[in-house]
C-alpha cells in the first residue's frame, strides 16, 4: 500500500515502484502525510459509526433514545490511535439522566452489547459514566467494563430480553 501511495504522490520518474534521486525524500514525506490523513479519516469514520450506533439505543424506562435524553452526545465518543497490533481504543462516556439512575448499569450493558455486535474494526472498548454524574459511578464503571460480569448478565434471560429490546433497530 505504501508503494501505491508513493506512486500516486509523485507521478513521473518512478523506476520499479521507487522514485529516483531527490524525489525519494519528498515521496516519503508525502506518503507519511497521506498515511496520517488516512488514519485520521478512518478514526473520524469510526467515531461517527460508533455514535450512530449509540444514538439509536432506547432508554429502558422511557420511549426516547439515549440521544434524545442527552445520555449520549457526539463528544462522548473518543477514539485513540491504533495500537501496534491494529486495535483501536474506543472510550465512551455517558451521562445518566439523574445522579441516582438505577438503570445506569443496564444502559452501559446495552452500549457494550450493541457496539460489540455491530463494529467490524478491532477494538478495545472502555465505557464510563461521566465524572460526577452518578452517585455510584465507580462501582458501575467497574461492572460495565468487567467481561465476566457482562457474560453473566447476558446469561440471564430477562436481562438479555431487556437489552435486546433496547438495542433493537427501528424498522
Amino acid at each position: 500500500m505504501l508503494s501505491f501511495l508513493r506512486k500516486i504522490s509523485i507521478g513521473g520518474k518512478i523506476r520499479d515502484g521507487l522514485p529516483t534521486g531527490d524525489e525519494m525524500e519528498t515521496a516519503e514525506g508525502d506518503s507519511q502525510a497521506k498515511s496520517r490523513a488516512l488514519v485520521s479519516q478512518s478514526v473520524t469514520e469510526l467515531k461517527e459509526s460508533v455514535y450512530d450506533l449509540l444514538r439509536t439505543i432506547k432508554d429502558p424506562e422511557k420511549p426516547q433514545t439515549l440521544e434524545q435524553l442527552d445520555v449520549v452526545y457526539e463528544d462522548c465518543v473518543e477514539i485513540s490511535r491504533q495500537t501496534p497490533k491494529g486495535v483501536y481504543v474506543i472510550h465512551i462516556e455517558f451521562n445518566p439522566t439523574v445522579p441516582h439512575c438505577s438503570l445506569a448499569t443496564l444502559i452501559g450493558l446495552c452500549i457494550r452489547v450493541k457496539l460489540e455486535r455491530h463494529l467490524v474494526a478491532l477494538f478495545k472498548l472502555d465505557i464510563y459514566i461521566k465524572k460526577g454524574a452518578h452517585s455510584t459511578e465507580e462501582e458501575i464503571n467497574k461492572q460495565i467494563n468487567d467481561k465476566e460480569r457482562i457474560a453473566a448478565a447476558m446469561e440471564n434471560p430477562n436481562l438479555r430480553e431487556l437489552v435486546e429490546k433496547c438495542i433493537q433497530e427501528e424498522e
